[in-house]
């Protein structure tokens, strides 16, 4: 990207499988996307009418997660962005004290803007907002799983209420009244919010049908905050605009071919349910055990010893994914952050060494060990492809030597998830 060919849409996300996901949907709508990891020292040579600048900003200090973002912002305006995008997660991962909030209200002090929404609904995942109250599923966010998250735990399920500890902005609701009715509607329901000193709005939604409303409403916006479903409609507001190019090859990649790994750190439930699935298969896995980590044991060696014997007539699995209760006890006798780094240094340092041996494509299960893995492999930015399952595409590092990455967020993909990218990326190589 030069400056003589201005990207239109500038997106931050606050960790690398939400920024992955974000620029999927983007993809999905005909916007040829690029994501960097962290923010570029150069402009960009490939062209593309999105960028979306991941960072690991999530669970960062909340000073850091700000200076970060702003870093950020910078440098996306200097690519010429009209529109900026803030991506969380669609399960609104934060503490009590941050980082949506304070990254939020630092991005609109420097746009000078003073209403933003916040919707991190996508149905096609299972995240729905009614009332302001976010479902997974058909239960709320607190009994969802995500109250036993090991770095964000979330046990209240109103947004509105989580969101209002976060911000120095007053917080309120655009309700599903208003979305449901439309364009129009949602302008009005905005006009009274700002009206009432309203800064940052949760918005409802439960369809996707709410979300292109939603998108065509902030056509306008400098600054739209939320999960990666309310990006849907954006490409199309571009489009009915006149800016967006027919872009048909928008998820092509290059065939990449090679031996491919699953390096899967993430706990969540729907990771514990990938992982048995692939070994319900009887397909090659090696546990990484973050307590052998902590005493020194060669289990990094013993990891990749395995991979090496199997990765030439097979893909293997190595992971540190856990049962909560297992979690718990590790945390418990490491602490959280120490357990957390010890895997994800485990996890990077097998990527490259992978990596070194000629291995060309990778599947990473997790925000935090994505970020881990892409960093360890040296990934600068990526070109971003086709769909695997919803929020997960598969991505091509630019660079040399190029590789096959899909970056999943712990919480996405049905249960055949790893074979089925797997699959997927064997055919694209054909």
């Amino acid at each position: 990207m030069t400056t003589s060919s201005p990207a239109l849409l500038g997106c931050i996300a606050d960790d690398f499988t939400g920024a992955t996901d974000l620029a999927n949907m983007l993809v999905r709508g005909g916007m040829r996307t690029i994501q960097t990891i962290g923010v570029p020292n150069a402009p960009l040579d490939e062209p593309a009418e999105a960028i979306v600048v991941a960072l690991k900003s999530r669970t960062a200090p909340r000073e850091d997660a700000i200076s970060e973002s702003l870093a950020a912002l910078a440098w996306l305006r200097e690519r010429g962005c009209r529109q900026f995008y803030l991506k969380y997660c669609s399960t609104f991962d934060s503490t009590a004290k941050g980082n949506i909030g304070p990254v939020a209200d630092a991005l609109m002090e420097a746009l000078d803007v003073s209403f933003a929404i916040a919707c991190p609904a996508f149905p096609e995942a299972g995240r729905t907002v009614y009332r302001g109250h976010l479902f997974v599923g058909d239960v709320l966010l607190n009994e969802s799983g995500m109250q036993n998250h090991p770095l964000t735990p979330m046990t209240d399920a109103n947004l509105v209420r989580v969101l209002q500890q976060q911000t120095r902005q007053r917080v309120g609701l655009l309700r599903y009244d208003s979305v449901q009715r439309g364009v129009e509607a949602i302008h009005e329901a905005r006009f009274a919010l700002a009206a009432q000193d309203i800064g940052l709005a949760i918005a409802d939604a439960i369809s996707d049908d709410d979300l292109y409303r939603l998108g065509a409403a902030c056509a306008n916006d400098v600054l739209l905050t939320g999960g990666s479903g309310l990006a849907l409609g954006l490409p199309r507001n571009f489009a009915n605009a006149g800016l967006l190019p027919e872009a048909a090859s928008a998820a092509q990649l290059p065939a990449i071919e090679g031996p491919a790994a699953v390096l899967s750190g993430s706990c969540s439930r729907a990771t514990n349910g990938q992982v048995a699935h692939w070994r319900e298969q009887g397909r090659p896995a090696f546990r990484i055990d973050p307590l052998a980590l902590a005493a020194n044991r060669p289990v990094v060696a013993e990891a990749l010893e395995f991979a090496r014997a199997r990765i030439e007539h097979e893909p293997v699995l190595l992971y540190a994914t856990s049962e909560p209760d297992d979690v718990a006890a590790v945390q418990q006798a490491l602490g959280a952050a120490q357990s957390g780094a010890l895997v994800e240094n485990a996890m990077a340092t097998i990527a490259r060494q992978l990596r070194d041996d000629g291995m060309r494509r990778f599947v990473v299960a997790g925000g935090e060990t994505s970020g881990a893995v892409v960093k360890a492999l040296g990934v600068t930015s990526l070109r971003i492809g086709p769909q695997i399952d919803p929020g997960v595409p598969w991505t091509a590092s630019l660079g040399t030597p190029a590789l096959a990455l899909a970056l999943k967020s712990g919480n996405f993909g049905t249960p055949d998830f790893f074979s089925k990218a797997l699959t997927q990326c064997e055919a694209v190589a054909r």
